[in-house]
C-alpha cells in the first residue's frame, strides 16, 4: 500500500491525545453510608472490572477512529502495476452528439448519458488538470484547453447536432488541440455509440496519447428513415400531375408495418397511404403531385417513427416556370415548321434568331437550342454551346446539305461526337425507336404499332467505331443512325444526321415522332434543378437565376428564424453560395436580394448518415483497435470518477478508511450509550 500524501501520516501522533485522556480520567466517586458493609468488597471489584473494559474498549474506537481518518487523508492506494502516473495532464472528452445519440436507454436519451459520464471524468482529475469538450461541431470555442470549472460549464451548454464525423477525424482534432499543451501527460476520452458507418479505425493515432473509448449502447436499435425523393421528370409543369419517387429505408432487424406517409404542399396535409418495409431494407413509392400554379413551391414528406426522429421529415422545393424558352438559330428564315410545333405547344416559347445576331450571355435562360441548317460553326459559337451543355443545356443539330464539314467537324471532336462524311444522297427509313431513353419514353402505349417513322433522300453518314458514347434514338433499316444523343457532361447534344429540309427529310410530316421528341428533349435536362440539399454535407449551393447583371448585390438565405449571408460568387452566371456549417436546421430557406426581394427556394435535410443505428459491439471495437487506443469496459453503475482515479494510481482506499472511521464513532457511541456498568 502507498499513499498519495505521506505527509498526513504524522497525523497519527493525534494518538496520544485520548491516550493522554485515558490516563488522566479520573472519575469522582459520591459517598454512601451503609449500615451493613459486608458485600461492598465483591462488588466494588466486579464494577471496577467492568469500568476499566469499557474505558479501554472507548479509547480503542477513537484511537482507530483518528487513525482512519489520519489514513483516509493520506489516501493510500494500493498501485496496479509498476507504473504511476504523476504530474498535471491535459485531457480532451469528445461527447457525441449527433441524433443518433437521441436512442433511449432506461428513459434516458444516449446524449445525456454521455454529458453525465463525462463530468464524472472530468470529476475523477485534479484542479490543476486542463481539458478540452469537443463535439461533431468543431466549434471554434471548443478548439481549446479549458480549466475544470469552464469545462463542467461547458458540457451543460451542449445539445444535438446534425453534424457527424468519424472517429478518424474526432482523433485527430483532439491530438491537434492535445499537442498545444506542454504538459506531458495527455489522455483522450471518446464518448459514443460507435455507430459502424462513422467508426474508422484505420488511422493510427498519436502515440503520446492515451486514447480512452467509452461505448454507450441504447436498448434498441431501430429506425425508418425518409432517404429521399425526387421527380421523375426533370422539369416540373403546371396543371399536370407530376410523379415525385420517395424512398424509404427500414434500418431494424424487424420489418415495419403500417409506416403512415404523409405530404404536406401549399398549406395542405395529404396522407398518401401506409407502407409495410422488410427488415434491412427499402422501398420506394410514386406520389402524384398536382401542380396548380406556376413559381416556387415548398413541399415536405413526412412518417412517423419513434424515438429517433430527424430523418422523418423530408423537405424539397421545385421550381414551375410560366413558359420553357427554347432558342432556333437559323441560317436564313426561320423554319415554318418548327414554328409552328411550339406554337401548338402553349407552354413553351420559341425565340427564333439568326446566326449572325446571337447573344451569347442569354443562352442559359434557354431549355434547347436548335441549330436550323447552319452551313457552319464558328468557334465562338461552338466554344459558348459547349458550355452551355456543360450547364445543363440541350442542343438539337440538324445541319444544312450545303454545310462546311471542317467546322461541323471541329465542333463534334470538342464534345467527342462523330465526324461527319460527305453529303449522301441515299435513300433510307427509320425502323426502329430507343424508348428506353427518356425523350421517347412513357410516349407510345405501343411502340411497335403502325406509327408513321420518318425517311429521307440524303444525309450525313458517319465511321462506325467504338469508343464514342452515343445513344441512337432513332435507327434506319441499314442500321445507320438517323438520330443520336452524345452527354456532355451535364447536358445533351442531340444530332439528327439529315437535314430538316423537306426535299431530303420528312421529318416534319412524321407528327407522332417529330412533336414529342422536341417536347422531350426542351425538358431533358440532366441538370434539373436540386430539390434538396443535405446539411453537413452539400458545402456548396447554386442558383437558377442568370446573375449576369446583378454580380454586385449581396444575397442572404433566409427563414422565420435566421438570416445569414453566405460566400458568394458567380460562375457562368450563375450564383454560387457556400453555406457548409452555416444552415444548422432542417427546413425550408429563401434566397433573398438587398432589396428583399424573394429570388429562389432552398430545402435542407439533416444528413442520413446517422439514420443506420447499427453499432459496432465491444468485441469488434477491441479488434479494431490497439496499442494507445483501448476501450474501457464499463457499465451502466461503473463511477468514471472512482474509475480515473484507479487508473491512475490503482485501487484507491481512501473512501474506506472515512467508512472505517464512522463505524469506530458510532461503536463508541453505542458502547457509551448502552455499556451499563
Amino acid at each position: 500500500m502507498q499513499f498519495l500524501y505521506p505527509a498526513f501520516l504524522f497525523g497519527l501522533l493525534a494518538l496520544a491525545v485520548p491516550v493522554i485522556v485515558h490516563l488522566f480520567y479520573f472519575r469522582k466517586f459520591k459517598t454512601i453510608y451503609f449500615t451493613n458493609v459486608r458485600f461492598l468488597k465483591e462488588l466494588k471489584q466486579e464494577t471496577s472490572a467492568r469500568q476499566k473494559l469499557k474505558n479501554l474498549l472507548v479509547l480503542l474506537m477513537r484511537a482507530l477512529a483518528i487513525a482512519a481518518m489520519v489514513f483516509a487523508f493520506a489516501q493510500p492506494f494500493i498501485p496496479k502495476g509498476n507504473v504511476i502516473k504523476h504530474g498535471l495532464k491535459s485531457v480532451s472528452i469528445f461527447i457525441d452528439n449527433s441524433y443518433s445519440m437521441n436512442a433511449t436507454d432506461k428513459d434516458l436519451s444516449l446524449f445525456e448519458k454521455a454529458k453525465f459520464k463525462a463530468k464524472e471524468l472530468i470529476n475523477g482529475y485534479k484542479e490543476e488538470d486542463n481539458f478540452q469538450v469537443l463535439t461533431n461541431d468543431f466549434e471554434g470555442k471548443h478548439q481549446r484547453l479549458m480549466s475544470k470549472e469552464d469545462a463542467l460549464a461547458a458540457i451543460d451548454e451542449l445539445k444535438t447536432s446534425p453534424a457527424v464525423r468519424n472517429i478518424s477525424d474526432i482523433m485527430k482534432r483532439q491530438q491537434q488541440v492535445l499537442n498545444t499543451s506542454d504538459r506531458s501527460l495527455k489522455i483522450a476520452y471518446i464518448l459514443s455509440d460507435f455507430q459502424k458507418n462513422i467508426s474508422d479505425f484505420s488511422n493510427k493515432p498519436d502515440s503520446l496519447i492515451e486514447y480512452n473509448l467509452i461505448q454507450l449502447r441504447a436498448i434498441t436499435e431501430s429506425n425508418v428513415s425518409i432517404d429521399s425523393c425526387w421527380f421523375e421528370i426533370p422539369v416540373q409543369m403546371a396543371n399536370q400531375v407530376n410523379p415525385l419517387v420517395v424512398k424509404v429505408h427500414n434500418y431494424s432487424d424487424e420489418p415495419a408495418e403500417n409506416v403512415t406517409l404523409t405530404l404536406n404542399y401549399d398549406g395542405q396535409q395529404k396522407p398518401v397511404g401506409n407502407l409495410n418495409i422488410a427488415a434491412n431494407a427499402s422501398i420506394t413509392d410514386t406520389v402524384h403531385v398536382a401542380i396548380n400554379k406556376t413559381g416556387w413551391h415548398q413541399a415536405e414528406l413526412v412518417i412517423t417513427d419513434y424515438p429517433i426522429q430527424f430523418d422523418d421529415h423530408y423537405y424539397f422545393t421545385f421550381n414551375v416556370a410560366e413558359q420553357i424558352d427554347v432558342l432556333c438559330i437559323n441560317e436564313d428564315l426561320p423554319n415554318r415548321y418548327l414554328e409552328a410545333a411550339f406554337k401548338g405547344i402553349s407552354y413553351f416559347r420559341l425565340n427564333s434568331v439568326n446566326n449572325k445576331t446571337i447573344d451569347y450571355s442569354k443562352l442559359g435562360n434557354n431549355k434547347l437550342i436548335i441549330l436550323n441548317e447552319l452551313k457552319s460553326i464558328s468557334s465562338g459559337l461552338a466554344q459558348e454551346l459547349v458550355n452551355y451543355m456543360k450547364n445543363g443545356g440541350n442542343v438539337l443539330i440538324f445541319p444544312a446539305e450545303n454545310a462546311d464539314l471542317t467546322s461541323y467537324n471541329a465542333y463534334f471532336n470538342s464534345i467527342q461526337a462523330h465526324q461527319l462524311q460527305a453529303f449522301s444522297k441515299t435513300e433510307r427509313k427509320v425502323a426502329s425507336i430507343n424508348t428506353n431513353d427518356f425523350v421517347f419514353s412513357d410516349v407510345y402505349e405501343n411502340a411497335k404499332a403502325n406509327l408513321k417513322l420518318p425517311a429521307t433522300t440524303g444525309s450525313f453518314p458517319i465511321q462506325e467505331f467504338a469508343g464514342k458514347a452515343v445513344v441512337k434514338l432513332l435507327t434506319n433499316r441499314d442500321g445507320s443512325t438517323y438520330l443520336a444523343k452524345y452527354k456532355v457532361e451535364k447536358g445533351n447534344q442531340y444530332l439528327c444526321f439529315a437535314p430538316l429540309d423537306q426535299q431530303y427529310n420528312d421529318l416534319v410530316n412524321s407528327a407522332e415522332v417529330f412533336i414529342p421528341m422536341l417536347y422531350k428533349m426542351s425538358i431533358s435536362t440532366t441538370k434539373a434543378s436540386k430539390i434538396a440539399y443535405t446539411l453537413d454535407k452539400d458545402a456548396y449551393i447554386e442558383s437558377d437565376m442568370n446573375t449576369a447583371d446583378k454580380s454586385d448585390k449581396v444575397f442572404r438565405l433566409e427563414n422565420d428564424k435566421t438570416s445569414i449571408i453566405p460566400e458568394q460568387k458567380t460562375i457562368q452566371s450563375h450564383l454560387v453560395m457556400h453555406v457548409n456549417n452555416l444552415i444548422k436546421e432542417a427546413g425550408f430557406y429563401t434566397l433573398v436580394d438587398d432589396n428583399k426581394k424573394k429570388l429562389q427556394d432552398f430545402a435542407f435535410n439533416f444528413n442520413r448518415k446517422e439514420s443506420d443505428l447499427l453499432c459496432l459491439t465491444k468485441d469488434e471495437i477491441k479488434a479494431a483497435v490497439s496499442g494507445n487506443v483501448k476501450l474501457l469496459d464499463i457499465n451502466q453503475d461503473t463511477n468514471l470518477s472512482t474509475m480515473v482515479g484507479e487508473k491512475e494510481l490503482g485501487i484507491i482506499l481512501w473512501k474506506w478508511f472515512v467508512v472505517l472511521a464512522l463505524i469506530f464513532l458510532a461503536l463508541e457511541s453505542l458502547i457509551i450509550r448502552f455499556w451499563k456498568v
